[in-house]
């Protein structure tokens, strides 16, 4: 265990442990809470507006804890990283606790992070663990990096737990949107990757009417250009393939013979993109249609 200070001020205190139980969990939490104030001192608010579910193999481990470290104070939560290892041989539970600690005036404002790593069986029975440490009446959200194991006991279990599922169909080996559509009416869900191309629509939807009869194609990252031109057939009313798609390294569209002028992205980190998606609550009717028409 230790504690450390941190840039802006930040207090970060920590505990690790291996084998470890839910209520052991709960326990250390309490007393992390308890010492983050210091002899003497008004105790520290705990304050969460959510609970933040990350699902993270290995894989994405960096990257993952790289983006919460970049959100900082923005979302008060806690959040769960679940790390799955379905390959250990042995069936427990490690964890690594933090408590991140702001200061606002005399006191701190808290959020906690819960790293668990899941081996073995435990590894496909996340709701069991998940459950009871999500925080009452407040919305819960799950990022799960990579491609989702559509049908999987755990994906299944953990759609049935969150109020909304973050996605980035960019990470993903293919564009599963048949599948994803399939848990529409079971969860909202978010996609990082329509979140990206968010200002190409804002600029596009600015040409309406004129653009119904213009010729568009569409170049970019796999995900990003076959949502955009998605969007666009299902709003303009025309079939999916009148709309040209090529590989690129960014977006890009051209109308006619005309290339469209590239928007101002309204996003500039990672984190800033889940930041925005974890400020969403409601389901977005038109991403969902734009997947049923790319599925």
């Amino acid at each position: 265990m230790g504690t450390a200070l941190t840039s802006a001020g930040l207090t970060e205190t920590d505990w690790s442990g291996e084998g470890v139980t839910i209520g052991k969990i709960e326990r250390e939490l309490a007393r992390l809470r308890d010492e983050s104030a210091g002899h003497g001192s008004q105790p520290n608010l705990r304050t969460s507006v959510m609970t933040h579910i990350a699902w993270v193999p290995a894989r994405w481990q960096a990257a993952a804890e790289e983006t919460l470290a970049g959100m900082a104070e923005r979302h008060p939560s806690r959040t769960l990283l679940l790390v799955p290892r379905p390959e250990a041989d042995d069936d427990r539970l490690d964890a690594q606790l933090s408590l991140r600690c702001f200061p606002v005036g005399a006191r701190g404002v808290c959020g906690e992070v819960i790293e668990l790593e899941l081996r073995g069986r435990r590894a496909v029975a996340p709701a069991s663990i998940v459950e009871p440490l999500l925080i009452s009446d407040l919305p819960v959200f799950c990022r799960w990096r990579g491609e989702p194991p559509f049908g999987a006991a755990e994906f299944v279990q953990m759609v049935a737990v969150v109020d909304r599922l973050v996605v980035d169909s960019e990470e993903w080996d293919e564009l599963r949107y048949s599948e994803l559509a399939q848990v529409f009416d079971r969860v909202a869900v978010s996609d990082i990757a329509w979140r990206r191309a968010e200002a190409w629509r804002f600029e596009l939807a600015k040409r309406w009417p004129a653009i119904r009869e213009q010729r568009i194609s569409v170049r970019g990252p796999r995900a990003e250009s076959t949502l955009l031109r998605a969007w666009l057939a299902a709003r303009l009313g025309r079939d999916a393939e009148s709309i040209t798609v090529e590989p690129g390294p960014e977006l890009g569209v051209r109308l006619d013979d005309e290339d469209f002028p590239q928007p101002r992205p309204l996003y500039a980190t990672p984190s800033d993109l889940l930041s925005a998606e974890l400020d969403q609550f409601t389901r977005d009717r038109i991403y969902e249609e734009a997947v049923r028409t790319a599925a």
